[in-house]
């Protein structure tokens, strides 16, 4: 495995990719969410390259525009459709022996590659999909309840409670949000990324990661009965456990060992 950088255009802007090298003829491009570069965050986005490589599969990570080492104007995810493609278009030029692609995402750049209807990649792995609007919306019920869930089986806590050092009026407005009954619809942006993975012909795992209040909320959002669904016991949002890193490796390498 060899890593290397270089330069691509995306509607005039420059923008700087990392290429880990490899001689198969599937490869996996690897999407960026939120504002973080294309080391992902704890540099975990460079590690999984490098696995990803090492067993035998180009792998391309890439700056959006307005992020990192590139140019342009940071739209956010929703405008992230032309610069997913530029990079799909940069990764066949650079490595010509490639035959299928494979589009990685977490969090909102799950989105971003939902939103694109696939941005013409051959699969996807959609890991912990953003569906939360606006930062003053109230987490979903099953969000509320997953985390008492988890603070009554934690003694800390309960002595907390039960010493007066919890705010009994946002417990109580806690409890009333776990109580919400589940919306009769699919709304707002968790529509529009349905509708968006619709419209994408290939294969797709939709990923969770069962301690995170993302991907939490995503499954509040979907049909629990899909297939493609796969679940991470004990996974935070970026996959820091070791368990986790190698279940999620495990997942993209499924996807790429298939012809």
């Amino acid at each position: 495995m060899t890593r290397r950088h270089f330069v691509f255009s995306c509607e005039s802007a420059r923008l700087v990719a990392t290429l880990d090298d490899a001689p198969g003829d599937a490869a996996l491009l690897l999407v960026s969410g939120g504002n973080e570069t294309r080391a992902g965050a704890w540099n975990g986005q460079a590690r999984l390259a490098a696995l990803v490589a090492d067993a035998g599969f180009p792998v391309l990570r890439f700056d959006r525009r307005g992020v990192g080492d590139s140019e342009g104007e940071n739209g956010g995810f929703r405008s992230g459709g032309p610069d997913i493609r530029a990079a799909l278009s940069a990764l066949r030029r650079e490595c010509p022996q490639v035959r299928r692609v494979v589009g990685f995402g977490n969090c909102d750049a799950a989105s971003a590659l939902m939103l694109a209807e696939g941005a013409g990649l051959d699969a996807l792995v959609l890991s912990n999909p953003w569906t939360i609007e606006g930062g003053a919306e109230e987490a979903p019920a099953e969000v509320v309840r997953d985390h008492y869930r988890r603070r009554l089986g934690d003694p800390a806590a309960i002595k907390r409670l039960l010493t007066g050092k919890v705010a009994i009026g946002g417990l109580a407005r806690s409890l009333l949000a776990a109580m919400r009954p589940a919306p009769a619809e699919t709304l707002g942006l968790a529509r529009e990324i349905a509708q968006g993975l619709a419209a994408f012909s290939g294969e797709v795992r939709l990923l969770v990661a069962e301690r995170d209040r993302t991907g939490q909320a995503f499954l509040a959002n979907w049909d629990r009965a899909d297939a493609r669904l796969r679940r991470c016991p004990e996974a935070t949002h970026s996959y820091v456990e070791l368990a986790a890193q190698e279940w999620l490796l495990a997942q993209v390498l499924g996807l790429l060992n298939k012809a």
